[in-house]
Parts: structure tokens; sequence; C-alpha cells
């Protein structure tokens, strides 16, 4: 019989020594090994077992088949990941500089994956859920026929659910017939039906059916412009660039029911995980059981269940954050990403990947149509909009033809001029006043958790500092402890300097500060806390915003997750704490964000028909991104930022794939940087327009790593991918960078 062979793509393989890896496919194992399972292979000079994905099938090995070793087993009965997925990990591999296991292990959920035990073989990490289902093994008519193993009363009793039902979990039956397993035994060796164990997926939460969506006019436009992209059957982009509270979530429903209508498949990407459970409920209430989620959030049996559901057909609306994009739909014909100028959107680790460019290269691959939606698009979303690169849909009214929030702007400096210590000015103490005298709520909005955000020795000028990473530490009351905020060091508490011993004193606030101000300020009222210390546990997003809709608390407070996507119709205030938090990040995206997180938690006032006030308290009054911001003028804050990058050649004027070297010595790690500069320079690369630094990132050392950046702005032609992926693959070679890493991200 002649040999077969197959491509590997094997885990822990670092970036510089990856490439498909050719095994042997045992006599065992013929016909089973297929393109897309997962198998486990001795690999190196140890023949250590590691995981690995089968990318296809090899010809004839060029070493001879006894230099090859053979695949060791199998780990899946069947492909885990279709063929369009290797060719998506394949391209991502290009694109992101990841390995192509980096790529393929981000497909699927981590419930799926095995943990090693030495010399025992493999040990599954979660086993599948499944339960005992029985079925007929024989026609129905032949079943309830008394020559066809002549039942017993109990047993014909349960041929007769079958015969119903087609199957039914052996819970059931016991439960619906007082019958046992006995029972079903019997059955089974007469012949009359069969026993399984299926697996058991968690059963979709199900709303009461929803009314029918009705579109005002300008939705309807925009929907019949999204529709067109969609019945032309080929790849199309498109953004629906609407004001905050304009329901473009509407618009996203009736596009996934038109889809759904002709047999396809939908994902609806969100930015956050506090953002999926009023969307949940809205989806399952129009689609059933149809929808499903996909986040971090939900437990890893959860998670795997889902994802089952979605790959079986069960399901084909899929919700969920980032790494839902990669859920594998049938017939995929829409991909949604709402808010789509979220950072969040952009992974951070290995593969760096943003969720709008592998949803692009998906809509590509199946004909399908991508639509960004958001009140405040990124720069280059909003640019290739206008030069006609991807269509333009625009709702400047609000659904409910309510006026955007009046917005005020509060100078802190005057406040401290007239001796008010609070982060509370006395116009938005005025303001959430009438809004308690009134029955209606307010959200506060400060994007620093915590109880202080440093402590300071007025004597010597320490402060407290992280241990492993170059920034104070924020004080918590809540565990009298000081927190980093990075790395997650800790330290308790003493009030006094390590240096002199002179007490310490407290600068910045955070949202535990604000709540204590809350209840100083206005005894006896209900506040919520919503930041990553009150959502750490599973649950926690849904059961916050639970309790603030059906309870009306008050007031709730918190940093950025409640920015976005909230729609509470008794919302008629919003106070912005410190406009200026976001503004001063050394980040060229700085301003951007800033307009977005202003725009968008001032636009979560006034949705439910009652006029909406906003407070924004900044030091700067006068700066073009609050002044923009305040107005909701998204054409003045886009014209101001596109001249200014264009002046800088920043994106969307260029690419910028960014160079990050590490190490636990700063002299090594700046050097090694030099060196790479010098690299580049001599490479002269068409297509680099310009290179900037190496400097150090905005924090310097990152759990015990210093850290220094390469910016590379270019063209985006493949020259540059090239000269990319060499210095990856060369700068390990290089003796004088030892103990000095390396990684690039692409449109960091």
């Amino acid at each position: 019989m002649k040999e077969q062979f197959v491509h590997i793509a094997v885990r822990r393989v670092p970036y510089t020594a990856d490439k498909p890896y050719t095994y042997r496919v045992p006599p065992t194992l013929r016909g089973a090994a297929q393109p897309g399972m997962r198998v486990t292979v001795p690999f190196g000079g140890g023949n250590r077992r590691r995981e690995g994905f089968i990318l296809g099938f090899a010809g004839e090995s060029s070493h001879g088949s006894k230099a090859v070793k053979d695949i060791a087993s199998l780990l899946d009965a069947g492909p885990v990941l279709e063929e369009e997925q290797l060719r998506l990990a394949l391209w991502m591999r290009g694109r992101f500089y990841c390995t192509s296991y980096q790529a393929l292990h981000a497909m699927l959920p981590s419930g799926m994956w095995y943990d090693w035990e030495a010399g025992a073989g493999v040990k599954r990490r979660m086993n599948d859920k499944t339960a005992l289902r029985a079925e007929l093994a024989v026609s129905a008519e032949e079943a309830l026929s008394f020559e066809m193993g002549r039942p017993s009363p109990a047993q014909r009793e349960v041929l007769e659910l079958l015969c119903d039902a087609g199957s039914a979990s052996a819970q059931d039956i016991y439960y619906l017939t007082g019958t046992s397993r006995r029972t079903l035994n019997a059955l089974e060796a007469k012949g009359l039906i069969t026993l399984f164990e299926a697996p058991v997926y968690h059963p979709p939460r199900v709303a009461a059916p929803a009314e029918p969506v009705t579109l005002n006019q300008e939705q309807q436009a925009a929907f019949e412009h999204c529709a067109d992209a969609l019945d032309t059957r080929q790849p199309a982009c498109g953004l629906l660039y609407g004001v905050t509270g304009s329901g473009k979530t509407n618009v996203y429903i009736r596009l996934v029911e038109k889809v759904l209508s002709e047999d396809g498949g939908a994902i609806v990407l969100v930015p956050e995980i506090a953002l999926t459970p009023q969307l949940l409920s809205l989806f399952s209430a129009h689609f059933g059981e149809k929808a499903a989620l996909l986040h971090s959030a939900l437990s890893m049996g959860e998670r795997l269940s889902e994802w089952k559901r979605i790959r079986e057909g069960l399901a084909n609306v899929v919700l969920g954050t980032r790494s839902a994009v990669f859920a594998p739909v049938r017939n995929l014909r829409l991909i949604v990403l709402d808010e789509e100028q979220e950072g969040t959107y952009k992974s951070a680790e290995s593969p760096r990947y943003h969720a709008r460019e592998v949803a692009k290269y998906r809509c590509v691959q199946h004909n399908a149509t991508l639509l960004l939606g958001s009140a405040t698009p990124s720069v280059e979303s909003y640019k290739a909009a206008l030069d006609g690169q991807i269509f333009l849909c625009r709702i400047t009214e609000r659904y409910n033809q309510t006026a955007l929030p009046d917005v005020k702007i509060v100078n802190i400096r005057d406040e401290r001029k007239y001796g008010n210590p609070t982060t509370i000015s006395q116009l938005l103490h005025g303001e959430i006043a009438q809004n308690l005298q009134n029955g209606e709520q307010t959200i506060l909005l400060l994007n620093r958790r915590g109880h202080h955000t440093m402590m300071i020795c007025p004597e010597c000028g320490q402060n407290p500092g992280c241990a492993r990473c170059s920034v104070p530490l924020a004080y918590h009351s809540a565990n009298g402890r000081l927190m980093c905020h990075y790395c997650g060091y800790s330290s308790k508490y003493g009030g006094k300097c390590a240096e002199c011993g002179e007490p310490l004193i407290a600068l910045g606030a955070g949202t535990q500060r604000v709540m204590e101000e809350l209840a100083e300020l206005f005894p006896g009222v209900e506040a919520l806390r919503m930041d990553a210390d009150t959502t750490g546990t599973r649950g926690a997003h849904e059961k916050l915003l639970n309790r603030f809709r059906k309870q009306k608390i008050p007031i709730l407070i918190g940093t950025q997750m409640v920015a976005k996507g909230l729609d509470f119709p008794d919302v008629t205030l919003v106070g912005v704490l410190c406009a200026d938090a976001a503004l001063h990040i050394d980040d060229f995206r700085a301003g951007e964000r800033a307009f977005s997180l202003i725009t968008q938690v001032v636009g979560r006032a006034g949705r439910g028909g009652k006029p909406g006030r906003a407070v924004i308290q900044t030091y700067a009054p006068g700066h073009p991104v609050i002044l923009a911001a305040a107005a909701q003028d998204y054409t003045r804050f886009y014209e101001d930022e596109a001249a200014m990058r264009q002046i800088q050649g920043y994106p969307p004027f260029a690419l910028m794939t960014r160079l990050t070297l590490f190490s636990q010595n700063q002299d090594d790690t700046r050097r090694a940087g030099l060196r790479v500069l010098d690299w580049i320079e001599k490479s002269r690369c068409d297509g680099v327009h310009r290179v900037l630094g190496p400097a150090p990132d905005h924090v310097v050392r990152l759990n015990t790593r210093y850290r220094y950046h390469i910016l590379i702005l270019h063209d985006g032609n493949a020259a540059v991918r090239r000269m990319t992926q060499g210095i990856l693959t060369a700068f390990p070679s290089d003796k004088r960078n030892k103990g000095v890493g390396i990684f690039a991200d692409s449109q960091p």
C-alpha cells in the first residue's frame, strides 16, 4: 500500500522555525487522518509529544519515508476545522506575524484542549458531556406490531413514545413512562431500539417572542442599502454611521432576519462583554434557539456547547465578542461589527489579529457582507467610506425623534478654586439631585478604578510603585491594599512612606472613592459600581445591569464599560467626571478614543423619550476634542483629526507595523532596538515612509520586562511584510540579542 504523508502545524514552535512539518500516517490511521484534525506527534531530538493540526496531505517526503516520523495519535474523530479555516490560518500567519498553530488554536473554544501527562499519553481537560438517548431501530409500523419481539406493556409504552418523538433522552423516557434502564436494555436486546450516547448542549436562553421590528425612514433606507449588497452574493463592506440612539440594532435585526429567510448565517460582534446580556435577550426574543452566544465570561463547558451548536447548524446567528469572528457558521452571509471603532476588537496577544480584518477575509471567502456600525466610526473606516472604498449609510436622527442630550462643560479648576474637594462638581451635584427628585436615573463615568490612583509622600516625593512595572500603585479601599492595574501585583497599605516614614497623601480619585463621595453627598441613595473589580465573577455584568434596570437603582458609576451600548429608558443624566483621562496618553489615537468614549457615554442619556442632559467635567474646556464631543459633532472631530494625521503621516494615510523588543535588562533592550533600526535603514525597503524609535513604551517596565518599540509607517506592500518577517526570523540568530525577545504587531 502506498505510504501517506501529511503536513502538520505543531504546537510551541517559535516563529523562526514555523513551517508545515511532514509526518507519515501509520497504516493503522490511514483513512481516518483528515485535514483539520488534531493529532499528537513526536517532535525534536527527544521526540517529546506535541499537539498539532493536520493542514493537508503531502506528496512523497524528500527525506525518504524512513526519515519521516509517524503521527502518534488522532485527537478527534473527524475534522474540527474546515478547509476555509485552514486557509484563514495561513493568511493570518502572513498578516499578523504569528505561527500557523497559534492562528488555528484561536479558532477553537478552550474546552476542546488537552493536557499532557508524562508517560501516560493524553488526558482530556474536559470530556464532552453526553447523555443516553434511544431511537427506533425499526419502522414505526414494525415497532408497534406484536409480532416484533412481543414487547411487554411497559416496553410498548416506550415504543409508542419513540414512534411519536423519533428519539428521546433516557431521562425523558423514564420520567414520561415510569420505566427504567432495564426496559430499554430489553428493547435493545430485541433489536427494536438503539441506545447511544449523544452530546448534551447547554439549553439556549430563549426570551418571550418579540414584536416585529418597525424601521423609520432613515433606518429603512440603510436596511435596503445593506440588503442590496447582500443580494449581489459578492463580497461587500459598508459603514452604518448613526448617531447614538438612532436604532442601528434594529437594522442589524432586520438584516439577520433577511439572511435567515434565505438559509444563511450571521455573526454579530460587540466590543464588550457588558453589552452581551441586553443584546442576547433581544436576539433571543427575535431568533429563539437559532441564536448562540460566544464570549470569555461563559464557562468552558458553555462555550464548547455553543460552539458545537453552531458547527452542527443548530444555531446560525452568533452574538459575541472578538473571538466569535471565527465561529463556524454555516452558509455565512453577514458579519456585523457593532461599535467598530473600539480597540477591544484588536487582540493584544499572539495571534495579534483585528476582528475587522479577519471578518473582511471571511466575507471575501464566503461572498458575504461586512457591516461596520458606529456613532463614532474609526478615522480609517470613515475615510474609506468617504473615498468610496466601502459603502456608507447614515442615520442622522434618534429612533424615537428625541433630541440629543443637552451638554454642559464644567472647568474642574474652578471647582478647586472655590473649595470643592470632591469629584462631583456643584453643577453635576444639582443635576443629580434633580434626577433623584424626578425618580430618574444617572450614569457617571470615571475611567479609573480603585480608590486613589496613587499615593505620594509630601516630604520626600516618593510614591509606592509596582515591584514589577514602572507605574505607581493605586490604593483600593475595599481590601486596604496598593495594587498594580497592569500586572496585578499588590502590597498591604501601611499609610507611611517607606523612605522617610512620613504619612502618605492620596492623589487622583477612582470609582471606589466616587462611591464614598456619593454616599456623603446623597445619604441613603443607593448606587452601583461597575468596573473590573466588581465584574470579575461569572455573570456579574448581567446581574449589575439587571439590578440597575429592574430595581431602578438611582446611580450607576463605572469605567468605560458603562459608556457603550447600554439602553435604559429612565437614564436622563450622564456625568463625565474627568474627560481628560483618555486625552493625554502617548498614542496617536488618544484623541479618537477620548472623543468616542465621551460621545458614547453622553449618548446614554435621554433614550426613552424624556429629555437627556450631560455634564462633562474637564481641566481643558476649550480642547477641540472636548468641544466636538459635547456638540456630538463627529464631522468636526473627523476633519480636525484627519488633517493632523495626514501631516504626521499616520493611519489612515499610511499603514503601521510596530516591532516590540523586551528583556529584563533595559540597556540590552535599547541596544537591540538600535540594531533593528540599523537593519531597517540598510534594507532600503520600497514602501517604507518613515521609521520612529526605538523608544520606550508608555509603561517601559511591564511585569519585570523592559519594552521598547519601533514604528514603521509604510504603504502595506508585500516587500514590507517580507522585510518584517526577515527581521523576526534573523533576530534570534544574532548572539548580541541573547536574552532579548521581539514580536511584530500589524496595525497596532
